[in-house]
Formats: structure tokens, C-alpha cells, sequence
């Protein structure tokens, strides 16, 4: 079993629990984690490299230096989880793609949901860019980091949406 290790990252968005083993990146999200906390990025395992490299490409990203990120990722998820972070991945800086456009890139064009519940599923957030995702209708649609988080990254990548109709 591999050796996973926590460091805790204060962001634009609130406070990020980023997970790596010692060879790739396992988790970004807002919930607490249950590996043990790494308490100086000055170490020299391999853990410590890559939460290291994480940490300073999430700074990059955050100050708008920074538009992809080169990162090794291990995630556990269905081959169909997988097809749509992969195209997730895909979407660039500044854009983005409506749920029924990743269906149409899956040729699945009938998942729009599925792809949504997968969306909703990715556990290396902003690294896997599933905020770039949204509603057909050009509005935000959800975000488990929340919709203010949500519009935050939006903004930071100069991505204006439509207003949602009252």
C-alpha cells in the first residue's frame, strides 16, 4: 500500500487538503484528510517533492502565472470517470465547456447527467479543472468547492458567464 502524506494550503479559494503518495498527486479538495499531515515542505521524501511542486504550481496558478499544471495524478474512478476527467483535462485556460459538450467528446451524448456525477466526483480539484464546466444555458451550473469558489476560479481565468435569469 502506498504512503500518503497531507499539507494544508491557505488560497484564494479557502483552505485547500492537498493528498500525495510518493509518486503522484491523490487529492486537492476542502475536506480534511485522513492521511497525517506533513509538517515541513523542507523534507526530501518523495511525498514532500511532489506536495512541494503542487504547492508551488497552485501559487503560480493563483497568482496568474500559471495555466497548466505538470503534475503526475493517480485517480481512482471508473473507466468512464476517467474518459471524462481526461477531457476535463483538456479544457484550456480561460474556457470552457458546457456538461452536453464533454458528452458529445465521450460520444456519449446522452450522459449529460453521468457526466455531471463524474464532474462532481473528481477528487484533484482546480489541477483537474472541473470548474470550467457549466451549464448549457452558460450559467455556472454546481461545484462541490462551492459556487462562490467556483466564480472565484472563474474570474481568476477572466471567464465571464451569463447571469442566471430570476
Amino acid at each position: 500500500m502506498k504512503t500518503a502524506q497531507y499539507v494544508l494550503k491557505n488560497s484564494l479559494v479557502g483552505d485547500l487538503y492537498i493528498v500525495a503518495s510518493e509518486d503522484a498527486l491523490l487529492n486537492v479538495s476542502w475536506t480534511k484528510q485522513s492521511a497525517p499531515l506533513v509538517k515541513s515542505l523542507d523534507a526530501k521524501s518523495s511525498e514532500i517533492k511532489i506536495l512541494s511542486k503542487v504547492v508551488k504550481q497552485l501559487n503560480e496558478y493563483f497568482e496568474g502565472r500559471r495555466t497548466n499544471f505538470d503534475i503526475p495524478l493517480s485517480i481512482e474512478g471508473t473507466s468512464f470517470q476517467k474518459n471524462v476527467w481526461r477531457q476535463l483535462r483538456a479544457i484550456p485556460y480561460g474556457k470552457t465547456l458546457a456538461y452536453k459538450d464533454i458528452a458529445k467528446k465521450i460520444k456519449n451524448e446522452k450522459a449529460v447527467r453521468a457526466v455531471g456525477t463524474a464532474n462532481g466526483r473528481n477528487s484533484i480539484a482546480i489541477v483537474i479543472p472541473c470548474h470550467r464546466v457549466i451549464a448549457a444555458d452558460g450559467t455556472m451550473g454546481g461545484f462541490g468547492g462551492g459556487l462562490i469558489n467556483k466564480a472565484k476560479l472563474l474570474h481568476l481565468e477572466k471567464i465571464a458567464l451569463k447571469a442566471k435569469a430570476a
